[in-house]
C-alpha cells in the first residue's frame, strides 16, 4: 500500500471549503476529472455517512462510498470497486482553521494497483503521481473557485 497526501491552504473559512469539498461533483472542475455523481445519498447530509459517489478520471473509474462525516473538520470514505481494479484502504479529507482565517486541508489515501510483483512499482511511479496531481489540481479548483465567491 502506498500513501499519498496533498495539502493546500484555502483562502476561505472552513465551513465553505468543506463543503465545496465534500461535493463532489465539483471535482470536473479539474481538468483531469470528468464525470462525478452522488448515486445515493447519505445519512443526514447528501454527502454524509453511507453516502455512494461516482467519479470517472481521466485515469478510471471509482465507485466511493462514505465512511465518516463530521462537519466541518473531517470525511473518509473507502472505494469499493474501481477499473482499473485497486486496493484501497483510506480516504480522508481533514481540515483546519489557519489564523488568517483561511483552511489548511490534508487529502489522503493508501492505495495500490493489485498487479502480483509489478503491483508496487505501477502504485509507486505511476497512480502516486497521477492522483497526487488530481487532488492537487482539484484543491486549486476550489480555491479558484472559493476565492471568486463574494464574502459571506
Amino acid at each position: 500500500m502506498e500513501t499519498m497526501t496533498v495539502e493546500r491552504v484555502i483562502d476561505a473559512p472552513i465551513a465553505t471549503v468543506f463543503a465545496w469539498l465534500t461535493t463532489t461533483t465539483h471535482y470536473t472542475r479539474s481538468p483531469l476529472v470528468v464525470r462525478c455523481r452522488l448515486t445515493r445519498h447519505g445519512e443526514g447530509a447528501p454527502y454524509g455517512v453511507g453516502a455512494v459517489r461516482s467519479h470517472l478520471w481521466l485515469i478510471g473509474w471509482f465507485r466511493e462510498r462514505i465512511t465518516r462525516y463530521d462537519p466541518p473538520y473531517a470525511t473518509e470514505y473507502v472505494v469499493e470497486r474501481s477499473l482499473p481494479p485497486s486496493r484501497h484502504e483510506l480516504g480522508r479529507m481533514t481540515f483546519t482553521e489557519t489564523p488568517e482565517g483561511g483552511t489548511h486541508v490534508r487529502w489522503t489515501t493508501r492505495a495500490e494497483i493489485p498487479v502480483p510483483l509489478l503491483g508496487g512499482f505501477l502504485t509507486r511511479h505511476v497512480a502516486r503521481p497521477i492522483i497526487t496531481r488530481t487532488f492537487g489540481n482539484i484543491l486549486a479548483a476550489a480555491e479558484k473557485a472559493l476565492a471568486a465567491a463574494p464574502p459571506a
